[in-house]
């Protein structure tokens, strides 16, 4: 299960890398094409890759610099499918301002064509 945990954050690093740089089009090359889910952002479902891409493009049009981590997270895992949850946080921060939004996530996997691709995201704010 170790090495699962490892290959899972290895892929949410480079989802937070792509993020840090607003590279979209990297982020969302690691979600599957029928991506479904809910955004802290709103309370509507999203059912595709560019629907998802508002969610982000909210977040990163919000401030100057936007940064977005993950923390303790734990996986499950029922034979191609993984289930990878964790605490996360954005933090926003324009010149001397800056935000903190703790919240939790979860990311199913499946492994399509020998890849682990996200194919639903929950995410919530704390409260």
């Amino acid at each position: 299960m170790r090495q699962l945990l490892d290959e899972l954050i290895e892929i949410e690093k480079k989802c937070s890398e792509a993020f840090n740089k607003k590279d979209l089009g990297i982020l969302l090359k690691h979600f599957s094409d029928e991506i479904s889910g809910f955004s802290s952002t709103a309370h509507d479902r999203f059912n595709s890759k560019s629907e998802l891409r508002k969610t982000f493009e909210y977040y990163l049009e919000e401030a100057e610099i936007v940064t977005y981590e993950i923390f303790d997270p734990s996986v499950s895992q029922f034979n191609d499918t993984a289930i990878l949850s964790f605490y996360w946080r954005v933090t926003l921060k324009t010149g001397s301002r800056r935000l903190e939004i703790p919240g939790r996530g979860t990311h199913v996997f499946h492994r399509i064509s020998g890849q682990w691709q996200i194919v639903h995201e929950h995410f919530s704010r704390a409260h």
